[in-house]
């Protein structure tokens, strides 16, 4: 009897001490089950964090980015602008350089060609005087055709003959010496040219001197 009541407290501690230490397991295997989760929500939390901070950054990069290429594009426009300006004022002065240098060259070749008329005035004067026995002369066709070159050379430099006579008088071209009434001709019109006049280009090389009527 006394040993069957031993038999039972040894199975009773048994299964007591069996119950605790399934207990304690459960109890661990809980406890690791709540850190596992905790842990993993934990992971979760720190992920979204990351997340938002990682998308607070990028979107505060883009704004310093799109900032950035702003302060780049104004400074492109100014120079931009700075150097059309800069191409445009060239050009300017190059347009003015290029037309002083004509107005100069103008001037100069005027200056020479004005000293060349009086000698087509006397080429004109001679020819005029040979009569017609002498037109078949070789020094007089000689001299025609010096003249003629010279004309040629003037044209092509740009002088030409205002051709006064039977235009309407202007003083801008003509130089008015005598007055005359003409009833055939019309109210202010040249009827004779006494000294041929010339242009050079637009220019008035010479006034031609002229008898005007009515």
């Amino acid at each position: 009897m006394e040993e069957n009541k031993v038999n039972l407290e040894e199975e009773t501690t048994a299964k007591t001490e069996e119950t605790v230490e399934e207990a304690v397991e459960s109890k661990e295997e809980v406890k690791e089950e709540t850190e596992t989760v905790e842990t993993e929500a934990s992971d979760k939390a720190d992920k979204k964090d990351k997340e938002g901070l990682f998308k607070k950054r990028k979107k505060v990069d883009a704004k310093a980015l799109e900032a950035e290429l702003e302060k780049k594009e104004a400074e492109v426009a100014d120079l931009k602008d700075r150097y059309q300006r800069l191409m445009a004022e060239f050009e300017n002065a190059r347009k003015r350089t290029a037309k002083e240098t004509t107005r100069m060259f103008d001037m100069g070749a005027k200056d020479v060609l004005e000293k060349l008329l009086p000698v087509v005035d006397n080429f004109e004067r001679g020819l005029a005087a040979v009569s017609e026995e002498e037109k078949d002369n070789a020094f007089v066709q000689g001299i025609d055709a010096i003249y003629k070159q010279l004309m040629t050379v003037f044209g092509e430099i740009g002088v030409a003959p205002m051709d006064a006579v039977g235009k309407e008088f202007n003083a801008d071209f003509h130089n008015a010496v005598m007055h005359v009434e003409d009833e055939e001709l019309g109210e202010n019109i040249v009827a004779e040219e006494f000294q041929k006049g010339y242009m050079y280009k637009d220019q008035v090389l010479r006034h031609s001197m002229v008898k005007v009527a009515n």
